[in-house]
């Protein structure tokens, strides 16, 4: 099992936490290694039916509980969001007696606001595949690119099974996370649209062409996209609209949450990264080390992409408290001076850039007037939570 950093966080005995993510994230995992007193499985059809015929059943298995039991672990809790309302009679009359440790994964109801998410009485965490930084010395780049970082794919020895894996979870995730959730009608037009998400994940958001390319009314498009991110299978980096004099886009990227899943979908060859898409992969990769450490690993940081009306693009653009990071991504050893022209125009004409850096491929750091340009493992290494990975 790989040490997750949320863990430190959920590791206070005061508090009740909800954790969401995809499936196979880890969930279930971290939340029982907090040895819960009593575990709620709402993923197994018998419980699910038995909690959903009767919810009193979990007050009286509360009352039920030896004296020095105290923690509870609900899994799938978004199954029966209706259990909440009794979480939050229990925590208002015994605000110290249990602690309850909650996991979701189909998210929509949660995240929609339909459920009760007991605002001041439970913390909200989102898990998502692993970091550079929590796969420490099993870390590889090239493995990560092709086959993502979800805990129990990355951690499968052999390559093809590996490649089974992630084959085998998109198709579950669209037999099980989408029709038995009944998210969408037209499963055959959702799976068009998903397998164009992929293909442009990690470039800016065109909800017009994704309708007209999948078949689908622009309305449908947008909802069908709506439940990618609802279902945390997506996410969004918007566009940065600070005090630039530029014209600018104002479209946001889609990410898909992870490479392999990227690829699988995509059926691209799962034992290596195509040369032609590997500035992209390595783009994606970095773009999800960065979301993943927003909230707690880095709560004052906002992420952004930025690209004028002409063209002309900086990948990421972080707003850390009053100062701004340009960051560019290249998968190559060496450092075109144009992308060093992007940054050192965007850093004069904005005061509040602090740092221009490239990433790149190389093994030797670099300053080359303003810019900085840094080994990717040396970029993982300063980010919070960082640490320096192997490979």
């Amino acid at each position: 099992m790989y040490e997750r950093l949320l863990t430190r966080r959920l590791s206070d005995p005061r508090r009740s936490v909800l954790v969401l993510g995809p499936r196979q994230v880890g969930k279930s995992t971290l939340l029982s290694s907090l040895e819960p007193d009593l575990t709620i499985n709402l993923a197994h059809p018998g419980t699910y039916r038995e909690y959903l015929t009767r919810p009193e059943k979990l007050a009286d298995e509360l009352r039920g509980m030896e004296k020095t039991a105290r923690t509870v672990f609900i899994d799938e809790i978004q199954r029966l969001p209706a259990l909440l309302d009794l979480l939050q009679v229990v925590l208002d009359e015994r605000p110290e007696r249990y602690r309850f440790l909650l996991s979701g994964s189909s998210a929509r109801k949660l995240r929609r606001g339909q459920a009760n998410l007991l605002p001041g009485r439970i913390h909200v965490h989102t898990l998502h595949p692993l970091l550079a930084r929590e796969l420490g010395d099993d870390f590889e780049l090239e493995r990560a690119l092709a086959h993502g970082t979800l805990p129990g794919i990355y951690a499968e020895a052999d390559p093809e099974l590996r490649a089974a894996d992630l084959r085998s979870y998109v198709d579950a995730y669209l037999r099980e996370e989408i029709q038995a959730e009944a998210l969408v009608r037209n499963l055959g037009g959702y799976a068009r649209l998903l397998e164009l998400v992929a293909a442009s994940s990690g470039r800016i958001l065109n909800v017009n062409a994704l309708c007209r390319d999948a078949g689908v009314s622009y309305e449908t498009a947008r909802r069908y996209v709506s439940v990618l991110e609802d279902t945390l299978i997506g996410f969004r980096i918007p566009a940065w609209s600070g005090s630039d004099r530029q014209r600018l886009v104002s479209h946001p990227k889609l990410f898909l949450f992870d490479l392999g899943v990227r690829n699988a979908l995509l059926r691209r060859p799962l034992n290596r990264s195509l040369p032609d898409e590997r500035g992209l992969l390595l783009e994606h990769f970095v773009a999800g080390e960065l979301y993943r450490r927003r909230g707690f690993l880095w709560p004052e940081m906002e992420l952004y992409h930025y690209r004028t009306q002409s063209g002309v693009e900086i990948d990421f653009v972080l707003e850390v408290g009053r100062e701004l990071w340009a960051i560019e991504v290249k998968a190559g050893r060496d450092v075109r001076r144009r992308t060093l022209r992007i940054l050192e125009s965007f850093a004069r004409r904005l005061p509040r850039v602090t740092r221009s850096l490239v990433i790149f491929l190389g093994s030797r750091r670099q300053r080359i007037g303003d810019v900085e340009v840094l080994p990717l493992a040396d970029f993982l290494a300063e980010l919070p939570g960082g640490g320096r990975p192997a490979g």
